[in-house]
């Protein structure tokens, strides 16, 4: 991408902060353990490109470390912070006083099987909810917007951590007001933790924010003075909120400090509504990396790829092997372009990266980056050169299968009428329950989505579901097609969130047992925050 003014003040804000120069190209070698045992002295890393240096998990602070157990109280509020370095910013953020420690969106980590009890206290102006994405848990604590709490108001939750091991996040769930609240800041992750993870942990010695790195992935724009601007416009709301600069770890064009060996990177897009097509380069030359894991957990085995695609609230977790790395080297994390198909007015696919449709301003006016655009998101410059004997291992896990099911689907189907978007042809309704599954019960869902569309990321709250099948896919999405029922890598696994593209159909198979007393009500909605706060969502009842 080309800088422009506002590229123009990051960085000069940046080169404030100390960093600015040349970063190196990146050069693979076959060498032997004496070579890659040689210790470099190496210059400081001066990178004007990325020249901030990313905000890793630590003690305190933004995404500092809780590991979580018994009660504690989560806050969110408003704040100051350097997106920006040496900027300072308002935006919101859950905070928690742990032990003298601040953290903000704190990175919370448990075992399964933890007993949690966490007080919510709204200190914004306006109502909130935490939903915890991803987590197997009864309505009432499940930050349905049913429960939005006023200003100033608390909620509480308790629950048992019954998931397996996967990076999961939190996040704000109000009606309307979603969209905005993320992307004023309010997002953390959440990792749990189990015997399978423990042993992958040791096998390839990870630790948490050293070698084994969260990567959230926003989009954002800026005003002059560095401070996040959110007015989307009534297009914006229809087709999702994109920001010009692009964020990890709410870090502008990080960079970070690698040795030759293996690093694990949980990598969500936490962005209202950009998709990424993930890859990691040398030059033009795109580098193997292996997925080991998506929404829920890792997979039976390593995936060797190029590409993923990655769509808003999935998560992707990855392997990237440096071992054959020089200090000096350095290689870039991107989103390579791709198609966005915005074909919601009924428009011809164009064929271009970036898409005609994913730009709704004149050229040069746009205040955003299109979907669908090339993007350099981060820069790995590898520094150190270590011996590292670790094998990746041949097998992960060993997840559950799906359950068979002999019914017909249920069909789920997505499209717009009147500039509202829909599912099954309704819009949001809090009280009504138009979708009811009996408790116990396994259902195959057929999710259509219509040809005159954009993709949709579709979440079910409460539940884990397992792909089946893609038909229709659009070409550079079957191109990445493992066998005949079209599933990419990022399909595998346990999921809670499935893409869905115009025209394609989707096939998913969930298991709706739990062990909660009564009726259940959770949610189906599309994760772009825009079509979620415009109503695509519906309530879903588990009836006893």
């Amino acid at each position: 991408m080309s800088a422009n003014p506002r590229r123009k003040f990051l960085i000069a804000a940046a080169a404030t902060a100390g960093a600015a120069g040349i970063a190196g190209a990146l050069l693979w070698h076959r060498r032997s353990r004496d070579e890659r045992a040689a210790q470099v002295e190496l210059p400081p890393v001066r990178d004007p490109e990325f020249p901030n240096a990313l905000r890793l998990p630590g003690s305190e602070g933004m995404y500092g470390v809780l590991d979580a157990a018994g009660a504690f109280t989560m806050v969110a509020k408003p704040v100051r912070h350097a997106l920006v370095p040496g900027t300072p910013a308002q935006m919101l953020a859950y905070e928690i006083e742990h032990q003298g420690r601040t953290l903000l969106n704190p990175v919370l980590r448990v075992r399964t099987g933890t007993q949690l009890r966490i007080k919510f206290w709204n200190a914004l102006e306006e109502t909130s909810i935490i939903h915890w994405h991803g987590f197997k848990v009864d309505s009432n604590n499940d930050g349905h917007p049913h429960y939005a709490v006023a200003a100033g108001a608390t909620y509480d939750y308790s629950f048992t951590v019954t998931n397996r091991a996967a990076t999961y996040w939190y996040h704000p769930h109000p009606h309307h007001l979603t969209g905005k609240q993320v992307y004023l800041g309010l997002a953390g992750l959440f990792i749990v933790e189990d015997d399978e993870e423990i042993a992958l942990q040791k096998a390839l010695d990870l630790q948490l924010g050293e070698t084994d790195i969260p990567l959230v992935l926003q989009d954002r724009r800026f005003d002059d003075s560095g401070q996040l601007v959110f007015a989307p416009t009534a297009d914006e709301n229809s087709q999702g909120h994109l920001g010009k600069e692009m964020l990890v770890n709410l870090t502008p064009r990080p960079h970070m400090l690698a040795a030759t060996r293996v690093y694990r990177f949980r990598v969500l897009n936490g962005s209202n509504a950009r998709m990424f097509r993930l890859a990691f380069r040398s030059g033009e030359r795109l580098l193997d990396y292996h997925v080991i894991g998506t929404d829920g957990g890792l997979l039976e085995r390593p995936y060797p790829v190029k590409e993923a695609f990655l769509a808003p609230s999935e998560r992707l977790d990855i392997l990237l092997d440096l071992r054959d790395a020089r200090p000096g080297d350095s290689v870039t994390l991107a989103s390579l372009p791709f198609d966005p198909m915005h074909h919601e007015d009924g428009a011809a696919p164009s064929g271009n990266a970036g898409g005609e449709h994913a730009h709704h301003g004149a050229p040069g006016e746009s205040p955003y980056t299109p979907d669908g655009a090339e993007i350099e998101l981060m820069r790995i410059h590898v520094r150190r050169q270590t011996v590292y004997d670790k094998a990746i291992p041949k097998t992960l896990s060993r997840p559950e299968r799906a359950a068979s099911v002999q019914t017909k689907p249920r069909i789920i189907t997505l499209d717009r009428s009147r500039g509202v978007w829909r599912i099954n042809g309704a819009s949001y309704d809090m009280k009504a329950t138009p979708i009811v599954v009996k408790r116990g019960d396994t259902e195959v869902w057929e999710i259509r989505n219509a040809d005159h569309s954009m993709p949709h990321p579709m979440h079910i709250h409460g539940f884990q579901f397992r792909v089946l099948a893609r038909e229709g896919s659009p070409e550079q999405v079957h191109g990445l097609a493992l066998d005949e029922r079209g599933l990419a890598t990022s399909d595998l696994g346990w999921k809670d969130t499935v893409l869905s593209w115009p025209g394609e159909t989707v096939r998913i198979v969930t298991d709706f047992s739990h062990p909660f007393l009564g009726d259940q009500v959770y949610m189906v909605h599309c994760h772009n925050l825009e079509h979620e706060d415009g109503g695509m969502m519906l309530n879903l009842k588990v009836a006893t």
